[in-house]
């Protein structure tokens, strides 16, 4: 049956290789992400039913009117996957600029929220869809030089395990941890070491299914992609 499924953060990364990969699938994707450039190549790419808009999930104003605008459009999402994320400049705790802490709570937790906010309500009214909370293997361990991340990926564990008890039957709010992927964020973190981890081109083929396949019955459950 084809999903409605709604994702932050598609303009690179995990985001835009799920969003991808939904659609050649066969379901609906309604996608944002704050870089209006590849929003247009995204909506030239894809086409209708598919919706791409260029938001910033860390303004709520702009969350608020992007939501209002796609459940006039649209039924309440299948899927609600909140992606969007930022790491944090590789320093000691003591050394990040608290305007950059704050930038990634922002974005990390409070961007979350927003969307959780804004199209969580429709949801519950009907008593159906699956909040997919991407978190971290550093949502559930700890590094040094990435202590603001971990800190934002921790609140996104436990954000989620605690809206998992507060959602009707028949819904499901999952925290989860994508696994090790060659991205972007991982090579600023590894250097040439990121290589040597799972290509989003496979990681995507078994994250996909994997997320298709999760269930009410998961509800609060805290989960990883499969290697």
């Amino acid at each position: 049956m084809t999903k409605l499924i709604l994702i932050t953060g598609v303009s690179r990364g995990l985001g835009y290789a799920i969003a991808e990969q939904f659609i050649h699938e066969g379901h609906t994707v309604i996608g944002c992400a704050r870089s209006e450039a590849t929003i247009e190549k995204l909506r030239h790419k894809f086409g209708l039913p598919h919706n791409f808009s260029n938001v910033d999930v860390a303004d709520e104003q702009q969350v608020k009117t992007w939501s209002e605008v796609l459940l006039k459009e649209y039924q309440p999402p299948d899927l609600l996957i909140n992606n969007a994320a930022i790491l944090n400049n590789l320093a000691p705790l003591w050394e990040i600029p608290t305007q950059e802490i704050s930038q990634l709570i922002d974005v990390n937790i409070k961007g979350v929220i927003h969307l959780i906010h804004y199209f969580v309500p429709a949801m519950v009214a009907n008593k159906k869809g699956i909040i997919i909370n991407f978190s971290s293997g550093w949502g559930r361990s700890t590094s040094p030089m990435v202590a603001s991340y971990c800190a934002s990926k921790w609140a996104i564990e436990g954000l989620t395990r605690a809206l998992a008890q507060e959602l009707p039957d028949g819904m499901a709010a999952i925290p989860l941890n994508p696994g090790i992927i060659h991205t972007d964020m991982l090579e600023i973190c590894f250097g040439e070491d990121a290589a040597a981890y799972t290509k989003i081109s496979d990681w995507v083929k078994k994250a996909v299914p994997f997320i298709l396949r999760l269930k009410p019955t998961d509800n609060g459950v805290p989960l990883t992609v499969p290697n």
